[in-house]
């Protein structure tokens, strides 16, 4: 991290996969919206969005009407055929998982396979539709999988890299949401590269607070933890961006909006 540089909050507007019964995110399309400009207005630069399928395309355009906030296509866990309409709606980041989906939820359990030439497929069509690869790094075999595209030369276009470490997401993927987890797996993170943390479950602001005094970026939302502590739950994700912005002012890190973002993230 540059000296000084901003913190970029990026917002999970999806369900919550291990407290399905909160229920405080959008039910609806029109919902998910109103919640996306909110979380803007509270503070977040990127929205980390399930495009509802079918609307891929609508749902961004109507986003972009209302705010300039960075739209990141999430649902990694899906196979490049079913996020064409991801492609085609160009959104300014695209969710990609490095190594394997391994994860047990409380109404699922996801185990999906993401192969080298998947992900070379990948970076082939980001490329092609100017949508930057936002990549997921759950353990270690994920930097190997990521130094091989580098290697290959097929991530020049697309520097810096954008990583976002996961922690406490259970499965068989899963990590300790501690201290030394994080300090040793951003000590390999490849040169050139900006980073955000999601930390799954109620650990997720003890760790947060590190990482943001640290140099790092943060992702929060309903999706990673619905809570604004534990046990109570928070309105919508706008409340829970308006928490962290408070945390970051506390400890003297000042938040990037859209328009910075784009120029920490090289996204023009």
């Amino acid at each position: 991290m540059k000296k000084n540089q901003k913190i970029i909050i990026t917002a999970t507007t999806a369900n919550s996969w291990i407290y399905p019964d909160v229920k405080n995110w959008a039910q609806n399309t029109d919902e998910l919206i109103d919640d996306v400009v909110a979380c803007h207005e509270a503070g977040a630069a990127i929205a980390h969005i399930h495009l509802p399928r079918g609307e891929e395309v609508e749902t961004i355009k109507r986003i972009r009407e209302k705010c300039n906030i960075i739209i990141q296509a999430g649902m990694s866990s899906e196979l490049i055929p079913k996020r064409e309409g991801d492609f085609k709606a160009k959104p300014e980041m695209m969710s990609v998982m490095l190594t394997h989906h391994a994860e047990h939820f409380a109404q699922l359990a996801v185990n999906v396979l993401h192969p080298l030439d998947e992900l070379e497929e990948y970076c082939m069509k980001c490329k092609e539709f100017n949508i930057k690869p936002e990549w997921e790094v759950w353990h270690q075999g994920s930097y190997w999988n990521l130094n091989y595209l580098i290697d290959k030369g097929l991530l020049e276009w697309s520097e810096p890299h954008i990583i976002t470490l996961f922690f406490n997401w259970p499965g068989g993927t899963w990590s300790p949401p501690n201290y030394d987890e994080y300090i040793h797996r951003r000590s390999y993170i490849p040169p050139n590269s900006v980073h955000t943390v999601s930390v799954m479950g109620e650990e997720q602001m003890r760790l947060l607070v590190f990482v943001l005094t640290h140099g790092g970026n943060i992702r929060v939302g309903t999706e990673d933890y619905p809570f604004i502590k534990k046990g109570v739950s928070a309105k919508n994700n706008a409340e829970i961006v308006k928490n962290y912005v408070s945390i970051c002012n506390h400890v003297g890190r000042d938040i990037a909006d859209p328009y910075e973002a784009r120029k920490i993230l090289g996204i023009k």
